[in-house]
């Protein structure tokens, strides 16, 4: 599979935005593939912000059934947990294909501030929006707004 051509970098990305964690098997499939797999490639699909899967060392969910790379319960079903930082809409407009997709699972969502979200590029193509945003404020800077609004 190729990659799709580079976008430009996001503007506006920074203030309150999802974070969408999903918890599911290391096993899980979703027609044939590794779920968490499937899921990336669905973020990706609707130019979601990025993913990232974690692979856990242990853990239990709805079944209490214990998951661990310890030798003396081994499984081979760890827990995964991939993480999506977006917009409300970008998060929402996914979440019907995911209860598509996922059988057992928990899916969490929380409040996030971004700080910082942006490409490696070299210091003359960074643009004047470059520097982290540590003002305290949860939303977006809009210029076209009053400040208190």
């Amino acid at each position: 599979m190729s990659d799709p051509p580079r976008r430009a970098p996001m503007h506006g990305f920074k203030g309150e935005r999802v974070l969408m964690r999903i918890h599911i098997g290391e096993r899980d499939k979703h027609n044939g593939k590794p779920l968490y797999r499937e899921i990336v490639e669905l973020l990706r699909a609707r130019h979601c912000a990025g993913a990232t899967v974690l692979r856990a060392i242990m853990g239990f969910g709805a079944h209490s059934r214990l998951r661990s790379d310890r030798i003396e319960v081994l499984s081979l079903d760890l827990p995964i947990v991939i993480e999506v930082v977006d917009t409300e809409e970008k998060i929402q407009s996914v979440l019907p294909d995911l209860d598509d997709m996922i059988g057992g699972g928990l899916i969490t969502l929380e409040r996030a501030k971004v700080i910082m979200y942006r490409p490696h590029l070299a210091a003359d193509e960074r643009t004047e929006s470059w520097p982290i945003d540590i003002t305290g404020s949860w939303r977006s800077i809009d210029p076209d707004l009053p400040p208190d609004a």
